[in-house]
């Protein structure tokens, strides 16, 4: 009979480290509490505090119930290997190897949140898309990585919304804002931060030479309900309304109620074309504004800008992130991490997960933990 001991006193070793770094004793002093804010007859009269209220709410349940859960399956797993034990049953082998397995799983991505150590790394975020240096290829590459994003947040379960976009002259996007939403999104976005470079044979050169495109992203927490420390003056933005581009139905196309607005100060500029009115787009612009407004804030009394967001750097040679090799070779290299791999076509599909993730360990090790 296969010993499974050690693999199971591993799991709880993992349990009990998990009790920490969720701060279950925390959680279970604010249950309660959030749950008695939950029902009071007024809550939704302050719509806010309400969506505030529960959210946390959620939150904390998700958490509580996973760690329960998690402890339950690793006292099944213990009680399943003792009855084999006992009973010498050799069949009940590879029903305990899958459930250590799965278990070991789910502790994997559990272990993720220990290393969400940003202020914000919870919220929601805000990204931009510039296409750089590399023509049309660049614009094309844009568009390559906003694909790669979107299949990234639909295999995540999280939810991305396109803001704005503006198209290329031939093809792709010269640019593209996308709000994504979801439990950590930000946490998991900022390690994209940065320029990414594409290697290839360029589909628009004639001759079939290899082509080297630029493309940045850029990442920041969205504020729903923003910091009353940003006040923004109104008479400092420049608002200009135009009709939307791209796909999205008839009265997208037949309206200026795309919005366009410019922080003169900071030169910030934001957009919004998803929503039906003029209205509605604005008001998503400035919340999107005011949280790339707040960053900036952020980064004024940080003493290491590059723990928030990165250097500035232009977006061309020597100033990439990340690289994507598809000719002579393939490879995609993370220049941070070091972390690689030969499955360029499963990265470009959504697989960014494993890139995420060695991001968040390397910037641990190297002390830059937000």
């Amino acid at each position: 009979m296969k010993d499974f001991s050690d693999e199971i006193a591993s799991l709880r070793t993992r349990h009990s480290e998990a009790q920490s770094y969720l701060k279950i004793a925390e959680l279970r002093t604010e249950q309660p509490e959030l749950e008695h804010a939950a029902s009071e007859p007024g809550l939704w009269d302050d719509s806010d505090r309400a969506k505030e209220v529960t959210g946390r709410l959620s939150s904390v349940n998700e958490d509580l119930d996973l760690f329960d859960s998690l402890a339950s399956k690793v006292d099944d797993i213990a009680t399943l290997y003792e009855m084999a034990r006992e009973e010498d049953d050799e069949s009940l082998v590879a029903e305990i190897d899958l459930a250590i397995a799965e278990t070991r799983e789910t502790f994997s991505e559990l272990e993720i949140r220990s290393m969400f150590t940003g202020e914000f790394d919870e919220l929601d975020a805000v990204c931009h898309i510039q296409a750089g240096e590399g023509g049309t290829d660049s614009q094309d590459w844009a568009e390559m990585l906003l694909r790669m994003y979107i299949r990234w947040a639909d295999k995540r379960g999280l939810d991305l919304e396109i803001q704005a976009l503006s198209e290329g002259q031939e093809a792709g996007l010269s640019s593209v804002e996308f709000l994504v939403k979801g439990r950590y999104a930000y946490g998991l976005l900022r390690s994209e931060h940065g320029v990414h470079r594409l290697v290839r044979i360029s589909p628009f050169n004639k001759e079939g030479k290899r082509q080297t495109a630029f493309c940045s992203l850029h990442a920041v927490p969205y504020f729903d309900d923003v910091s009353s420390d940003i006040v923004i003056d109104e008479s400092e933005l420049r608002i200009d309304t135009y009709r939307s581009s791209g796909a999205g139905g008839q009265h997208i196309n037949v309206t200026d109620s795309a919005v366009r607005i410019t922080h003169l100060p900071t030169g910030t500029v934001v957009s919004c074309q998803n929503e039906r009115s003029q209205h509605q787009n604005k008001d998503q612009a400035m919340k999107a504004l005011a949280s790339k407004l707040f960053d900036l804030e952020r980064q004024k009394r940080d003493d290491d800008l590059a723990e928030i967001a990165g250097e500035a750097k232009r977006v061309g040679f020597g100033s990439q992130i990340r690289s994507y090799v598809l000719q002579p070779y393939q490879l995609v290299k993370d220049l941070r991490s070091q972390h690689e791999t030969g499955n360029v076509s499963g990265v470009l599909g959504g697989d960014i997960e494993p890139f995420m993730e060695q991001y968040l360990q390397w910037q641990r090790a190297e002390g830059l933990d937000q």
